[in-house]
């Protein structure tokens, strides 16, 4: 048995506002290398655990740790791809990446970051500054920021948002070539169907509670049964 903690553990996780509860009471436990797709009707809390887990958002009560470290102490091992891409816009493509390494501690070649660009069918647009860019290729940037850092656990919050068919592709075989890497992996998203085969194991949420757990390739069915 491993002595190592778990990559990510949630503690009767906790997020209010006013009366309301985004989130309440969920435990939650992942080991590292393992994945996990998160599922629930609209405001069923899902971004709220993905910002909670990437502490972007603090708890109202319980706790998380990623690599047995509280989230803030842990955030050069995390990255979340979240609905807003926070880009510069008067930047370019290029300096985006580049100012997102340099904060990062990490100092890229020109040619690392283009590499970067082609590998998210951004190739040749690295002098198109971010206010030009449509909101598929301000998607495909973030992704292209996320690749930069190379976090041990990625959190991936509605990514086939913004994309069209082909790079709802993309977005499958860069899950895919993730978990191959042994990264850990949490993902929410509407398109239940299209990524129950791609990841391990499943949590459906439905107002801040979970309601199932279980494998992934199940999920599609619970909802069904549980949502009719």
């Amino acid at each position: 048995m491993s002595d190592l903690p778990p990559a990510l553990r949630a503690t009767a996780l906790s997020r209010g506002y006013g009366r309301r509860w985004a989130l309440a009471g969920l435990n939650l436990e992942l080991a590292a290398g393992r994945s996990l797709l998160v599922a629930g009707p609209n405001g069923a809390g899902k971004t709220t655990l993905l910002r909670l887990l990437a502490a972007t958002l603090r708890p109202t009560s319980g706790s998380v740790e990623v690599l047995g470290k509280p989230p803030a102490a842990a955030r050069e091992h995390l990255g979340l791809l979240s609905h807003r891409t926070h880009l510069y816009t008067d930047l370019t493509c290029l300096e985006n990446l580049r100012v997102a390494a340099r904060l990062g501690g990490r100092d890229l070649s020109k040619d690392r970051l283009g590499a970067l660009l082609e590998r998210v069918g951004l190739a040749g647009r690295g002098g198109t500054r971010i206010r030009e860019c449509s909101a598929g290729m301000r998607k495909r940037l973030a992704f292209a920021r996320l690749l930069e850092k190379d976090p041990d656990v990625v959190l991936l919050d509605e990514p086939y948002g913004q994309l069209d068919p082909r790079g709802f592709d993309f977005v499958d075989q860069l899950i895919a070539e993730l978990a191959s890497r042994g990264r850990t992996l949490v993902m929410s998203t509407h398109l239940v169907p299209r990524a129950a085969p791609l990841l391990r194991s499943g949590l459906l949420l439905v107002d801040g509670r979970p309601t199932w757990v279980g494998p992934a390739a199940d999920l599609p069915s619970a909802m069904s049964e549980r949502l009719a």
